[in-house]
This record gives structure tokens, sequence and C-alpha cells, in this order.
């Protein structure tokens, strides 16, 4: 059911709070490709999780780092921030710090839609699902042997019916609900808590990308010293955020799709200083 909080284990033995325990694995196989090329995680950093959905990326950043970071994890869709906070409370909530709202350009109130079935593809960008949902079905069909475990059942099935399973499975994700929540901006939190470093900005906000990205103020880009951002290429972002990160001092760009998603939109864009 929707909104109930359940009890899972990750495959390093931690136990964890989710809502959707079969999105779990697939979000935890996600989140290991952020550390790659040059991005680093070091004892101390203080890493910004921006779509930091139920936590995993910040409790791997946590387990990665021995216990000693500073987590800022950022989600704004209530009941997805209720299952972080629990998992932050579980674990350290002095080293991993939660706030129940997304960053973007500006602070303002703004209609999210909510997937309780799939949580994460909550997106503030709501008029284009049914473009995504056809992208989704094209990428999974197509690079079958690369899908994540939960879906690789369906290369058991004959084309006709693995088309018509998946597409029964997006439809269940696809049912949404709208949710008012709030935004801040990268440069707001850092003023409030007199931050005076980021080691790493991860960047997972389904389709806000470059919103987050233009709510850095000018004096605030050099502390920022290694992103990894998730680029929904519409409308040339992709292009616009590599322009952006090199007019801010980031020598070292690296772009990948993975394997599951050739001939989507979606990438991952890794920068650092060199």
């Amino acid at each position: 059911m929707p909104n109930i909080i359940q009890e899972t284990k990750l495959p390093n033995g931690m136990k964890i709070f989710c809502l959707q325990e079969e999105e779990v694995p697939v979000l935890y196989e996600q989140i290991q490709d952020y550390i790659k090329y040059g991005i680093e995680l070091h004892e101390s950093d203080i890493i910004f999780d921006v779509g930091a959905n139920i936590g995993l990326f910040a409790l791997w950043a946590y387990q990665n780092c021995n216990k000693n970071v500073s987590i800022y994890a950022f989600e704004p869709i209530p009941a997805i921030f209720n299952v972080l906070q629990a998992n932050a409370q579980r674990f350290d909530s002095d080293k991993i710090k939660v706030f129940s709202c997304g960053l973007s350009q500006e602070s303002k109130s703004i209609t999210f839609a909510y997937n309780p079935n799939a949580t994460m593809l909550s997106t503030a960008y709501q008029e284009d699902f049914t473009e995504l949902k056809k992208q989704l079905k094209q990428a999974v069909i197509r690079n079958i042997k690369y899908a994540p475990k939960a879906f690789r059942w369906l290369r058991w099935f004959p084309s006709f019916m693995r088309s018509i399973l998946l597409q029964n499975s997006i439809d269940k994700a696809f049912k949404i609900e709208r949710v008012t929540c709030q935004l801040k901006t990268v440069s707001e939190i850092i003023r409030e808590h007199k931050i005076e470093q980021i080691d790493l900005l991860k960047i997972d906000v389904e389709k806000s990308e470059l919103d987050v990205l233009l709510g850095i103020e000018a004096q605030d880009w050099q502390k920022v010293k290694q992103i990894v951002v998730e680029v929904h290429d519409l409308e040339h972002r992709l292009q616009k955020i590599t322009n952006l990160l090199k007019e801010h001092g980031f020598s070292e760009i690296q772009v990948e799709q993975e394997p599951i998603l050739h001939g989507s939109n979606l990438f991952n864009l890794y920068a650092w200083r060199g």
C-alpha cells in the first residue's frame, strides 16, 4: 500500500525503511554509479544529496566514509521525506541532516506529481508523462539484457507479452497524486548553515537539475568541488549544463549513459575541478 513505511534489508545487510520494497534494489544499484571517473568521497566531506528520496545514497556515503561525513539531504515530497527522516534517525541524524524541501532556482511553493508506486519518478515537471512512459518502455525493451534485476524476468516472455507486461507495470507506476512542496536554493542553504565547502553536490531531481544549478549564486560556485547530476536532455539541457559548469571552473567533465538507457534522453554527468 502507498505511504505505508516498510522495512527491508540492503545487499550490504543494512536494515532500512522504505515505501516500495521492489524499488530499493533498483535505487541501490543506481546510487553506486555516482562515484566513478574523478569523483571521490573522503572522510570529513560535506555532501549535498539533492533529490535524496529515502536516503539510500546518503546512507551509502555515510558507510563509505566510515560514518565521518556531513550530509545535507533534500526531499520535497512529504511521504518520501518521512522515510528519509526515519532512516536518518535510525543511523545518525547528526551526520545526515534532512530537509523537507527541494532545491531550485528560487524559493517558492510548487505542485509536484508524487508517484506512490514509483517514488523515484516523482517530479515537478508533470506535463510530459506520456513521453516519459514511452521512453521508459522503449529503453527497457531495447536494452533488456542491461535491465535492473527487477525487470529481468521479462526476458523469459515472448516480445509481444513483454511489451504488454511492461506497459502494465509502467501504467501502475504513473498513478500520480499532486502534492504541494517547498523549494529553496543551494545558496540559501549555504548561508543558513554557514557552509564553507561542498565536496560533492549530487543531483537527481527528475528534470529539475538545471533549476538546482541556477540556484547557486556567483560567490558560491567556488565552494562546490565535485558534481554528479542526472540530466534529462530536453531543449539541449546537457549542453547548457556542460557550458555552465565550464564557466564556473569545472575543467573535468565526463558524460555517460547507462546501458539500459541507450536511445533515451537520460544521461549522468560527472564534473570535478582539475
